[in-house]
């Protein structure tokens, strides 16, 4: 039994000089080609490596692709060499149009292979999945492990893929739906992808508590959260450390700290087993306090994002976001006194907005100071209440989705005379936006809170040098060093900032080339290529500054490994 996974691109992709393909293949006309061939959206559905571990401990032969930006020409070629059973496709709204070109071509070329396809958006839509797609054979329905085991089974047993709970499938009676699925009670019993794959993205749960209406997290995985035991997320942390060699891992749970006493146990567990690596996550306001933040920053964590949406209660209401300004502002100070960065999610457009209440949101942001934002528009999905609302209103409905083209379907369901303003006021703050930076007396204040924590002298020490006190600087760097920081690449760019502060351009050069014979960070690459440029021009002779990047962000620098990330391995 042979198996191929594949994450499909957007729309195809033109190789670079190509002309882009047409819009009702390509790219819509109003989107940049190159604006989802990188980042988040490239990131293979953690879903998809589930399926794929679940058959790989069942022995069965799986290659599992990432060619989410792989150019059209060449996901050709690769469709030509492989040759597989069953092929498996990852289905979200914004790439549902390359799925389907994806499924036809595989179909083309591989006519007596089965076709199966899951995820978020084939959940919400799977009839209209199956009529509007004739390429596609057997679509899964929300959480996939088990329900995937039962169609590889039939498929070797050469009995008919029918009838499967938690399925829709094409029968000579035409698209048929199976009765629903149970969600599996003990998430312990999965095999977890971190034990076949170099990940640095892991999910420790499934579900979220709340029931946001723009949200399609209770479709996918029912109405009650589901924990991995923390026993079990530690074996994970200890096989991605220990193992695969990460030492920077996001936990992209919902809600991380829905279940307390599970996160501080984790959080402890880290400690006791002694694993080095800095951690972020998502959860809500309404889940952390004082003691949490503490332990989590104790045990590595360095970010945590929060939905926020909105400070208009009026629109928190409306969405079904239950939610505190009160208690997010006073989570956010208390991550303050331990150094920890906050980035909120905001959104514009749910129903409700005016300018006002835009305004609302940007005045909350500017009260509590987190240390970065982002605005995203309101997106219709499928399966959502949000897009119920929208279509018993008769402003949409399940078509729009395989008749038009657009990446994402937004929306502004606010006040129409406001729209334009407050378009244009997200124009000018599009991306993640810096809004609050800790000073050294932040985190001279936090260290002492917790003074052996190697990585709050690292964020000293990059204090310092924004302050230019190179002397200070170098203290705190030396002492995260002796405390054990784990991360040399970005303590020999520190020391590059350092002795560039110094006009030591020689130093500046040896710890950049140690850098990045380390790791290709992205921080260490750029200032090394301003050291280049600085002593190529004619900065060293007027004596204007050279000044090198002492931050590193979060993120650790993309690498193209499969099948997380697409990279080379599989193009021509």
């Amino acid at each position: 039994m042979r198996i191929v996974l594949l994450y499909a691109p957007p729309w195809k992709i033109a190789r670079i000089g190509d002309p882009i393909y047409p819009p009702e293949e390509g790219p819509p006309d109003n989107v940049d080609p190159a604006a989802v061939t990188e980042g988040d959206f490239i990131q293979a559905p953690y879903g998809l490596l589930s399926l794929a571990a679940q058959a790989m401990r069942s022995g069965l032969s799986v290659r599992t692709v990432n060619v989410s930006n792989f150019p059209w020409p060449n996901i050709e070629n690769l469709i030509r060499r492989l040759n597989a059973d069953l092929f498996g496709l990852s289905c979200m709204t914004e790439n549902r149009r390359g799925v389907a070109m994806l499924a036809q071509l595989i179909r083309n070329i591989h006519p007596e292979t089965h076709i199966v396809v899951g995820g978020p958006h084939v959940t919400a839509l799977p009839i209209e999945t199956l009529q509007h797609v004739p390429a596609i054979d057997t679509v899964v329905i929300g959480e996939g492990e088990q329900t995937f085991l039962d169609i590889v089974r039939c498929l070797q047993e050469n009995k008919p893929v029918q009838g499967i709970c938690g399925t829709a499938w094409r029968s000579f009676n035409g698209c048929e739906l199976s009765p629903p699925r149970e969600q599996i009670e003990d998430l312990d019993t999965l095999a977890p992808p971190i034990n076949y794959f170099n990940l640095h993205t892991i999910l420790t749960s499934r579900g979220c508590p709340m029931q946001c209406t723009f949200c399609s997290s209770r479709m996918m995985w029912g109405r009650q959260v589901r924990f991995h035991s923390a026993e079990y997320v530690l074996d994970m942390l200890e096989t991605a450390v220990n193992q695969q060699g990460q030492r920077i891992l996001s936990i992209k749970d919902d809600t991380f700290t829905a279940n307390k006493s599970r996160a501080l146990a984790i959080c402890e567990g880290i400690r006791k087993r002694r694993l080095e690596f800095i951690w972020s996550c998502d959860t809500r306001a309404d889940y952390l306090d004082d003691a949490l933040l503490f332990e989590m920053r104790q045990s590595g964590c360095t970010r945590i994002s929060m939905g926020v949406e909105s400070a208009s209660t009026d629109i928190l209401k409306n969405i079904n976001k239950r939610l505190s300004l009160e208690r997010l502002f006073d989570v956010t100070q208390a991550a303050k006194k331990y150094g920890i960065q906050t980035r909120y999610y905001m959104m514009a457009g749910n129903r409700g907005e005016t300018l006002e209440t835009f305004h609302q949101s940007l005045d909350f942001i500017n009260r509590a100071k987190p240390n970065q934002f982002v605005f995203s528009q309101l997106h219709l999905y499928p399966g959502t209440e949000e897009f119920d609302i929208f279509m018993r209103h008769g402003l949409v409905s399940p078509e729009i989705y395989f008749t038009r083209n657009f990446f994402c379907l937004t929306c502004f369901a606010g006040d129409k005379d406001d729209e334009k303003r407050v378009r244009k006021s997200l124009s000018t703050i599009s991306g993640v936006q810096n809004c609050w930076e800790y000073g050294v007396a932040d985190y001279r204040a936090a260290l002492t809170r917790m003074p052996e924590t190697h990585s709050l002298h690292v964020d000293l020490c990059r204090a310092y040098l924004r302050e230019g006190n190179t002397n200070a600087a170098e203290r705190h760097l030396h002492r995260a060093v002796e405390l054990g920081f784990f991360l040399p690449g970005l303590v020999h760019n520190l020391y590059a900032c350092i002795a560039a502060a110094r006009r030591d351009f020689d130093g500046s050069r040896f710890h950049l080339d140690e850098a990045l014979a380390i790791h290709p960070h992205q921080v260490v690459i750029e200032n090394s290529e301003r050291l280049e440029s600085w002593l190529d021009s004619s900065n060293t002779q007027d004596c204007s500054p050279l000044k090198l990047a002492p931050g590193d962000g979060f993120e650790s620098t993309f690498i193209g490994r499969q099948p997380e990330c697409p990279d080379s391995v599989y193009r021509d």
